[in-house]
């Protein structure tokens, strides 16, 4: 691919990044609501693994719609578009949901999906922390116990002194 002149800050050319797994949807064939279903469970699943089809499930006796425009809209069209890598993905994500308040459950999921898509928990700590300039202080506290739960859970080690 030819470069785009486009750098992070590692040096890594833009144009040569690695890419997600999944592959986009292919735009000219329209996708019937099961197809756009399971295309969407497939994304769920490399992201958020069992985490995410444990709120899927949750949602089936209350609203089975939900659920399907979860993983059919959410993750089928939303997460698989290429623009943005399924790790560039998670920490936008973690960003709103510490933002929102009151997130916890999906906070849960994502800080595993972080984990699932290559962050590490010094870049989710980090994120979280950056977040209390935006969110506030409390909404930051808030969201890094989540990512407590989640490290220990998984067997991690802490997080040591990130400066």
């Amino acid at each position: 691919m030819p470069s785009t002149g486009e750098v992070r800050r590692d040096g890594q050319d833009l144009a040569t990044e690695h890419k997600p797994e999944h592959k986009p949807r292919n735009r000219e064939k329209p996708m019937n609501r099961g197809d756009r279903y399971e295309h969407g469970l497939k994304v769920l699943n490399e992201v958020d693994g069992e985490a995410g089809q444990r709120v899927v499930d949750s949602l089936a006796a209350v609203s089975p719609e939900l659920g399907h425009q979860v993983v059919a809209w959410a993750f089928g069209d939303m997460y698989a578009r290429p623009e943005l890598s399924p790790r560039d993905r998670q920490l936008v994500t973690l960003g709103v949901l510490t933002a929102l308040g009151g997130c916890e459950i999906e906070l849960d999921v994502h800080v595993n999906g972080a984990l699932n898509v290559g962050l590490t928990t010094t870049e989710i700590a980090e994120a979280l922390l950056h977040s209390a300039v935006y969110a506030g202080i409390p909404r930051s506290i808030n969201a890094t116990l989540v990512a407590k739960k989640v490290f220990t859970e998984r067997g991690l080690p802490p997080v040591q002194n990130l400066s």
